[in-house]
């Protein structure tokens, strides 16, 4: 990868971004590990057991950054690439449940990812040219984090729009 290029991972909680990106070369910032350690949130929501990133503290510390970056927030950076991993709203609900989610918080993610929200942010903040959608249903692992190698290579075209989940409405 050009040692100045950055390429966001993100994707809706329970789609696979950290268990892929550990399995990519070269380093990646686990964003939601920095804004943890490095106290990078301006609250803690209680309702939905999380702490509230401050994008622009986040900024600040990651500098010029390059490299990889993954969260769920990854796509409010600038990058020059975003990939938006994507999974089937059931799939992903089980998945959070097996995590230790409760009942509400797995269902409001598996609406987000039927409902399209962080591919249609990625799209609105970077277009539709710089944002690559891959779907994790049922794929192993090693075979997504190839996928995002292509997109880091340069050896994937952009392809917002390709996965679609509004069915699970």
């Amino acid at each position: 990868m050009s040692d100045d290029r950055r390429v966001a991972v993100t994707g809706t909680p329970g789609t696979g971004k950290t268990t892929v990106t550990t399995l990519l070369d070269g380093p990646v910032i686990h964003l939601n590990d920095l804004i943890r350690e490095a106290g990078l949130w301006s609250e803690r929501d209680e309702g939905r057991d999380s702490l509230v990133a401050d994008l622009d503290a986040v900024r600040e510390a990651l500098g010029d950054w390059s490299g990889v970056v993954e969260s769920h927030l990854a796509h409010h950076l600038d990058a020059d690439r975003v990939v938006v991993l994507r999974c089937r709203p059931d799939v992903l609900e089980s998945r959070l449940r097996e995590r230790g989610a409760d009942e509400a918080k797995a269902a409001e993610n598996a609406e987000s990812e039927a409902l399209d929200v962080i591919l249609s942010e990625a799209v609105d903040r970077h277009g539709l040219d710089n944002v690559y959608e891959i779907d994790t249903t049922d794929r192993p692992p090693a075979d997504v984090a190839a996928d995002i190698e292509a997109v880091i290579a340069g050896d994937r075209d952009p392809s917002a729009g390709d996965v679609d989940f509004t069915d699970h409405l």
